[in-house]
């Protein structure tokens, strides 16, 4: 009998010692939450009757996404300039994407100055609108992605001082067409964690301008075991097309210079396949858009400067904290912010406040600005 108590007591104090270890909090382990998204629907090249209806009319837009962003309550309030009074007209260009934002900027701009006039011109191309701005036929443009440098130089050329191109408006997080943002994505396969503007740079660039050395294994990208000498297969969008030149210039290119592609980079002429290739290719490392993401990859976090590496969620991308989150653009003839004519000036500062940016989120398609980006955008205003 004494026997058989030992053993009931020991068996006791392990079932006590079980029930004290699944009550004890297990240690936290920082990092990414994985979960299943499904991939989106493909997307096509618009064919060229919808080309023709949308330089004339606009694209059509889509249905808006079921989540929306809440304005920045730290953005500034609009207060028109004191004994400013507007009596202007004046002609921009638009993509094909913007005139219905832009002739809401342009309403809701008008209950405080009804002296001011815009007219959009047509047709509704951002690639011909910057030429038209060269040509002096245009007073501004509002472009859905970064100008050309061939628009730039063209510019810089004939009037001496690049085009003053000042942040307006968030882009999309995965509306096709609309300046969704981009990611950087891998075959499933593929254990990588997170990753570095500078591992980006050394592994697309031929320039290297974030000081980083050449990659050509998944083990220079910090993998081991079976993953260490594996090659590294890249793959991206032939230049010149709006989304390379966007990773260009966020990622390869800094203040010392312009980033340029080195060439063991498998160039596709558009974005539509980029997702499919690295699903197909265990070895691959590529980038594209949100909306074409249409093929089981797994999407990198990435990270710049030290932050924390985030992925695209809607609201890292909504809140601009992920850095490959895009913005539109207004462009004009201007050395500086402080030199616009005072009417035009007026008119991106009320852009540039919680009422202008109220403006793109009761359209509910484009993101409005954070203060911060709005906080920048006034200072390049105001020619700080």
């Amino acid at each position: 009998m004494r026997m058989i108590r030992i053993v009931l007591a020991a068996v006791s104090l392990l079932i006590a010692g079980a029930a004290m270890a699944q009550d004890a909090d297990p240690p936290i382990k920082p990092g990414g939450v994985t979960w299943i998204e499904p991939s989106a629907p493909p997307v096509y090249p618009q064919t060229d009757a919808e080309k023709k209806a949308g330089m004339q009319d606009g694209r059509t837009l889509p249905a808006p996404e079921l989540l929306q962003p809440s304005l920045d309550p730290a953005l500034p309030h609009y207060v028109p300039t004191k004994g400013l009074r507007i009596k202007a007209s004046f002609r921009a260009g638009s993509s094909d994407v913007l005139p219905g934002l832009v002739a809401a900027w342009v309403a809701a701009f008008r209950k405080y100055h009804p002296g001011f006039q815009l007219t959009i011109e047509r047709p509704l191309a951002g690639s011909l609108g910057a030429l038209e701005l060269i040509k002096g036929n245009l007073d501004l443009v509002f472009v859905s992605r970064e100008l050309k440098p061939s628009d730039i130089s063209g510019f810089s050329a004939k009037f001496g001082y690049p085009p003053f191109s000042v942040p307006i408006s968030g882009g999309t997080w995965r509306h096709f067409g609309f300046l969704d943002a981009i990611a950087f994505m891998v075959n499933p396969q593929n254990p990588i964690r997170q990753l570095t503007f500078d591992q980006l740079d050394a592994a697309f660039s031929a320039t290297r301008l974030r000081g980083g050395k050449p990659i050509k294994t998944w083990g220079d990208l910090g993998l081991t075991g079976e993953w260490a000498d594996k090659p590294v297969h890249l793959y991206g969008i032939k230049p010149w097309n709006g989304f390379e030149e966007f990773v260009r210039e966020r990622v390869l290119s800094t203040p010392q210079g312009r980033g340029e592609w080195n060439d063991q980079i498998r160039f596709d002429e558009t974005f539509f396949k980029i997702a499919r290739r690295v699903a197909a290719d265990p070895y691959a490392l590529g980038y594209t858009g949100l909306s074409a993401i249409d093929s089981e990859v797994k999407v990198v976090p990435v990270s710049v400067d030290g932050a924390p590496a985030l992925s695209p969620s809607y609201e890292n991308v909504a809140s601009a904290a992920y850095p490959l989150s895009r913005v539109l653009y207004l462009n004009t003839n201007a050395r500086s912010g402080a030199a616009l004519n005072p009417s035009l000036h007026e008119f991106v500062r009320f852009i540039l406040s919680k009422e202008g940016q109220a403006v793109v989120r009761e359209q509910g398609i484009y993101l409005p600005l954070r203060a911060t980006q709005v906080a920048a955008s006034r200072s390049y205003l105001d020619g700080k």
